[in-house]
């Protein structure tokens, strides 16, 4: 016997990265430091192929700190880059900047040699609800551009957020209700 384990909203938002993932440079997906592989969703590694990925750890300060880095190593070698943050006191999200750069450095070659310069980085950030996507961006800003509350589903619609962060500009898109995890069961 199958069992339907994919909530009709989990679906929506789904469908909706699909849709919109071609508008974007760059898929930065938030983890839980403390359970990185649990608070992953497998359907964004698909959905997310041939994009620049960024994993950041958050809630780092909460982890074991010899875990994360081992983490760090798991997921650095799986081509992805890879930060530890806390979006609550912003911690490490100084260093976002120079890793985008990094990360897109094939992409922004790629614009330069076609005469395009300084055109927006556009990231989508994913993670599983209450993961602290809001929180980042809000951080990553430095102002209340996301809101934020203690359960799931406070960041309900499709959010385009213009951020001016030294040379580059930052366009982050927010999916309705990010998917979830176990998701690869029976759909």
């Amino acid at each position: 016997m199958n069992y339907q384990w994919y909530p009709g909203h989990m679906t929506k938002a789904r469908r909706m990265m699909q849709e919109n993932i071609k508008l974007i440079d760059l898929v930065i997906e938030l983890v839980d430091a403390r359970i990185p592989i649990s608070s992953r969703n497998p359907d964004i590694d698909e959905l997310g192929k041939g994009k620049s990925r960024i994993i950041l750890l958050n809630k780092s300060d909460l982890a074991d700190p010899v875990w994360n880095k081992k983490w760090v190593e798991y997921f650095s070698n799986q081509g992805m880059g890879v930060l530890e943050i806390n979006s609550r006191t912003g911690m490490g999200i100084k260093s976002i900047q120079g890793l985008v750069q990094e990360v897109c450095k094939e992409k922004i070659e790629r614009d330069r040699k076609r005469g395009i310069v300084n055109r927006p980085v556009r990231a989508m950030v994913v993670g599983i609800p209450n993961v602290g996507k809001s929180t980042f961006i809000n951080s990553f800003a430095g102002k209340a551009c996301a809101k934020t509350g203690n359960k799931p589903g406070v960041t309900k619609g499709k959010q385009w957020i213009r951020l001016n962060k030294g040379v580059k500009d930052w366009n982050f898109w927010i999916p309705p209700v990010s998917c979830g995890p176990n998701s690869r069961t029976s759909r």
